[in-house]
């Protein structure tokens, strides 16, 4: 039972005993369920009054009531089914009648419930018909017994106690217990069905069963005269008898159903057949008439070939298809037709379906219409013979597949061509490549020049024209630039404004430089693009063969690295990659590789620069710096490491590990003394933590986990992370706003910063860059910008915080300016967690708060 049917309409759970009783009659209504429990309640209470009569009848009597019970429920486990009839006959009523003219009704009780018992296991599943039955045959024998045996009573007192009329009065008796228990069963489906009880139920059923009941009651009676005559001998010889009258009858009705089966199904076989074998010659004329009509009528061409390759007869479709008159093509060879570059094809597969080699073939071949166009077809192949012919030849079907074909050809150059300028993709491209890396595997002089092109400033075209007028842009690109290639080398749109070349079989490496020489040359000239000359430089990188390469991955990427060499040596310029480059290369991969071990090992530190209140001199928080001491190459620049985390992904496990570390280690120096309660830590943020989808939930667990207060976090940000980001990023930085956390602007002054964007954004500090300090002397334009900083930092109310300050001039003019925070060597070099607990601990003793640290513990300032 589901959970939906213990519960009732208001979906509360109904109790055990209404759970059980919708499991037990789930189709019965209100009338028949009463109906069932009363028939029930008043059977099992009827068997047992009838055990408690029988228990009071001695010892004898229990056996003999026993063994007529156990013959009944035994006789009711082999009924005899009467055939052409739904009916069948149990020897079990005859000992149940003869148990009730032995021992009266509360025996017999007992051997019909019994009975009933075991031929409702027999025939039924359900629960309610099994407890239901021997308590209806209980309360239909025990009253009907009763009736008897009152009127065997009346009989024999009045003197009317012969055989005859026991045997009518036994018969009477055993139709009523049959009508009795006809009316209990019957009741319940009428009941069920909210329908009266009819007398036609009753006669509905009555029949044999009723002859049935009779007939048994007769032979009880005998069996019960004759033990009255001759004791219990008697019945022990009638039981067998009447097992073998009854298993002879069963074999017998078996015997006639077998025969009557047989007769049937040789009957239908013959029927069968004889219906078969007209229905096949109908189909036969059928089929011919189908594929004469079919032949005739198909929209796909047909003809029939003889296996020489004369055309016998061709349909009205193949006639139209080759475009030919009605009737031209019989007689005609279909070679005529065919492709010679397919007709070999076509040959072979006719030459070995007459040689019995293959049963049909499919082909798709070119045919040549009589206008001299050309058509792809797909074409079945296979042995025919007409009914009534010996003759077999060949039938070949044909279908126009030149629309699909043409489609495959489009989608096949979509797949391995750009969309915009028509020019192989990178897929295409890399298969180019493989196939001369394999040339010149075999043959080392089957060079070849590998060119990565990246415009400089494309971006700027589509953010200044749009990308429509990129698209356009690209599109010249690609014709100017394939004018200066050969026939037969590749070109190649990569992606975006990335182009790759491969330059096939050079005579020298040399040609490669001078075709990147003409190429600058030619992108030299401006380009018209929307009525705007546009003039776009592009940064290339070279690689040749002789490297060795062993797949196109290796290939591009080496010239890929050549192309940024080339950019950094100031674009609009080529590059060759060289074994340096290699070595580059390959030292990148280790420190990739190492970079990744530490941050997996925790093999990375942090050291943590102070950060000062340059008008009072107090330390105000620190700065929490990176750093990586490898094992063998030593301590690794910052400048180094960071780059390959953001490109590789790691930036944000690295930036974990500096947020959960800075904190913690902000909060223990917090707990050392109240006078440190204030202090702040500030950490960088890259590109990548901006926008990952999991940045505010990393912060605040880091702030969480180490018990700090959030407005004690400072997380920094450069200019132009901030500026690119700033759709993207601004929901997060107003997440980490609202809970308190501390906003910067990193490096300001050498990105570029709308005022409208700098008012709006959720940040706290400027963080002047160290560029400018560094040159900061009186009336030098650097002055003037930190100055003009200051000043719009204080109309904006942002805190202004000046890093690089190296020298004591440096801090006086910074004070001057009224720039009230700094950092610098001048103030305290960056240094491990173990050093700047000996700075808090010597600010602590000398209760001193202008006290810093200079470039090492060994040398101390004081800002006064």
């Amino acid at each position: 039972m589901s959970a939906a049917e213990g519960t009732n309409d208001g979906g509360k759970r109904l109790p055990w005993w209404a759970r059980a009783h919708k499991a037990l009659m789930p189709d019965y209504n209100r009338r028949a369920a009463t109906y069932w429990y009363t028939v029930v309640l008043l059977g099992y209470a009827t068997i047992a009054w009838s055990g408690i009569g029988v228990g009071a009848m001695g010892p004898a009597i229990w056996i003999q009531s026993a063994v007529g019970i156990a013959i009944a429920m035994l006789a009711a486990l082999f009924p005899v089914r009467i055939p052409r009839s739904t009916n069948s006959l149990a020897a079990g009523e005859i000992f149940i009648f003869l148990v009730l003219l032995l021992h009266g009704p509360s025996s017999a009780t007992l051997a019909a419930a019994g009975e009933a018992a075991v031929g409702s296991l027999r025939t039924s599943r359900r629960l309610s018909s099994r407890l239901a039955s021997p308590a209806m045959a209980a309360i239909a024998m025990y009253s009907s017994g009763t009736v008897l045996a009152a009127l065997r009573a009346t009989m024999t007192a009045h003197g009317y106690s012969n055989g005859g009329l026991l045997i009518i009065a036994t018969m009477v008796f055993a139709v009523a217990y049959f009508v009795c228990n006809t009316l209990l069963v019957t009741t319940v489906p009428r009941l069920k069905a909210n329908a009266r009880i009819q007398l036609q139920d009753l006669l509905g059923v009555f029949g044999w069963l009723g002859i049935v009941y009779g007939g048994s009651a007769a032979v009880a009676a005998l069996l019960y005269l004759a033990f009255r005559e001759s004791g219990q001998g008697v019945l022990v010889a009638a039981i067998p008898i009447i097992a073998l009258l009854l298993a002879t009858l069963h074999f017998f009705f078996r015997h006639q159903e077998a025969n009557e089966a047989a007769r049937r199904a040789a009957s239908d076989a013959l029927a069968r057949e004889a219906e078969v074998a007209a229905r096949h010659m109908q189909e036969l004329k059928a089929s011919e008439q189908r594929f004469h009509s079919a032949f005739t009528h198909a929209s796909i061409g047909m003809a029939l070939l003889s296996f020489e390759g004369r055309i016998l007869q061709a349909n009205a479709a193949l006639h139209e298809m080759l475009r030919e008159p009605e009737g031209s093509l019989e007689q005609r060879g279909i070679d005529d037709y065919i492709s010679g570059e397919d007709l070999g094809a076509m040959k072979e597969q006719i030459g070995r379906l007459n040689a019995y080699q293959l049963e049909d073939f499919t082909l798709e071949l070119r045919f040549r219409r009589s206008d001299g166009e050309m058509l792809w077809a797909a074409t079945h192949g296979s042995t025919f013979s007409e009914p009534g012919s010996p003759a077999a030849c060949l039938i070949l079907q044909v279908q126009d597949v030149t629309a699909r074909r043409e489609a495959e050809a489009g989608l096949h150059f979509i797949a391995f061509h750009d969309a915009l300028t028509g020019l192989p993709n990178r897929r295409r491209f890399n298969e180019h490549l493989a196939a001369a890396i394999e040339r010149a595997r075999e043959d080392p002089r089957r060079t070849f020049a590998l060119m990565f092109l990246d415009f400089d400033r494309f971006k700027l075209i589509n953010d200044s024209l749009g990308h429509s007028a990129g698209d356009e842009f690209l599109v010249q690109v690609a014709r100017r630039i394939h004018g200066c290639l050969r026939p037969h080398d590749v070109l190649s749109r990569l992606g975006g404004d990335e182009f790759a070349i491969l330059a096939i079989d050079l005579a020298r490496e040399e040609d490669a430089v001078a075709l990147a020489d003409r190429l600058m040359a030619a992108l030299q000239k401006p380009f018209s693009v929307r009525g705007a000359d546009l003039n776009v430089t592009a940064s290339v990188g070279i690689t040749f063969s002789s490297f060795g390469y062993e797949s196109p991955d290796e290939a591009l990427r080496d010239a890929d690295i050549a192309m940024y060499k080339a950019k950094e040596a100031g674009k609009a310029r080529h590059a060759i990659f060289d074994a340096g480059l290699h070595a580059e290369v390959a030292r990148r991969l280790r420190l990739e590789r190492d970079l990744r071990n530490a941050l997996a090992n925790a093999e990375m530190s942090l050291v943590y620069q102070p950060l000062f209140d340059l008008r009072a001199g107090e330390l105000i928080g620190f700065e929490a710096l990176a750093r990586w001491n490898h094992r063998e190459l030593g301590l690794v620049r910052p400048d180094v490491f960071i780059p390959i985390a953001e490109e590789t992904g790691m930036i944000v496990q690295l930036t974990d590990f500096v947020l959960n570390q800075a904190c913690v280690q902000l909060k223990t120096w917090q707990e050392r003394d109240p006078a440190f309660a204030q202090l702040h830590m500030h950490v960088n943020i890259s590109e990548k933590d901006i926008v990952h989808e999991a940045f505010v939930r990393r912060v605040m667990q880091a702030i969480l986990g180490a018990r700090l207060e959030p407005q004690r976090l400072t997380l920094e940000l450069t200019e132009t992370i901030l500026m690119e980001r700033i759709e993207s990023a601004l929901p997060a930085l107003a997440q980490l706003q609202d809970v308190g956390v501390g906003l910067s602007v990193d490096d300001f002054g050498t990105g570029y910063s709308s005022l409208a964007h700098l008012s709006n954004l959720p940040i706290d500090t400027l963080k002047v860059d160290q560029s400018f300090v560094r040159e900061l002397r009186a009336g030098s334009k650097d002055a003037k910008v930190v100055r003009a900083i200051v000043r719009l930092g204080a109309s904006l109310d942002k805190a202004v915080v000046a890093e690089g300050i190296e020298t004591e001039s440096q801090l006086a003019q910074l004070r001057a300016m009224g720039c009230t925070r700094g950092q610098g060597f001048h103030l305290g070099r960056p240094q491990a967690a173990a050093s700047i607990d000996l700075l808090l601990d010597r600010i602590v003793a000398r209760e001193v708060p202008a006290f810093v640290e200079a470039a090492s513990l060994e040398r101390p300032t004081i800002i006064h």
